[in-house]
């Protein structure tokens, strides 16, 4: 696993003796994209959500960039560079989009009043830029909570963007957005990994979109590894089929 930018080994989480994930050990390449897939409750937000801090694991070790992390905060995971989306958008919605952009940055330890008080030209300028690679510049002064889902969404990768992060975990990118929206979205993640060189860890229920955007993807099941390997081998793979894709 030299390549690897994120290491899972061993990871277990319960809640309320309801075991979410058991044993479960991956890894993720260093500037690829690999897709995480599985059933409703089959443990993928619960993984997620303990790499980036917001559950504290049972028990296991999760690495990132070869440092452990997982007794880390939300806060100091997020200053390393690794950084997470969600199902339902987290953004503020009576500001516009350029001022979530701008209190979107973890590292700045000031207060929104005083995140605005500042002469901020570089990051207006860089709020802009993302802004503009993601499709939404001429929304730039609209309150985001004016925007559809499917940009709200787009505004809350181009924030994520706004932190350079070196991985970025998104939670089902493409769930809810108008189908007319999911193609620039897709273009856009894909550009995202190849031009900023982030690595993408992705959660997503529509087949077409992962098997067209992952280099590796594993499939959890019952909260255990169900399987890994390339597209085609996830595809074809019978246990993937019947606990995942629906042959009877």
């Amino acid at each position: 696993m030299t390549g690897a930018i994120i290491e899972v080994s061993g990871v277990s989480k319960s809640f309320g003796g309801v075991r979410a994930n058991a044993d479960i050990s991956m890894s993720v390449e260093k500037g690829g994209i690999t897709g995480l897939i599985g059933p409703n409750g089959s443990g993928k937000t619960t993984l997620f959500n303990s790499i980036v801090g917001y559950h504290p694991i049972d028990s296991g070790s999760i690495r990132f960039a070869n440092r452990e992390i997982s007794g880390m905060a939300v806060p100091e995971i997020a200053r390393l560079g690794l950084l997470r989306t969600f199902q339902q958008t987290r953004i503020y919605g009576a500001m516009n989009c350029v001022e979530n952009m701008l209190v979107s940055l973890p590292h700045r330890k000031m207060s929104i009043r005083d995140a605005f008080r500042r002469n901020s030209t570089e990051d207006r300028e860089r709020a802009e830029t993302l802004l503009e690679f993601v499709g939404l510049y001429r929304k730039r002064l609209l309150r985001a909570g004016s925007l559809s889902f499917g940009q709200q969404k787009l505004l809350e990768f181009a924030m994520a963007l706004m932190n350079e992060p070196e991985a970025l975990l998104l939670d089902e990118p493409t769930a809810g957005i108008n189908p007319t929206l999911i193609n620039g979205l897709i273009d856009r993640l894909r550009l995202a990994n190849a031009e900023f060189g982030i690595t993408l860890f992705i959660i997503e229920h529509n087949m077409r979109v992962i098997m067209n955007m992952a280099d590796t993807i594993y499939c959890l099941a019952h909260g255990r590894m169900l399987a890994s390997g390339a597209p085609e081998e996830i595809q074809h793979d019978q246990r993937v089929v019947n606990a995942y894709l629906g042959a009877h």
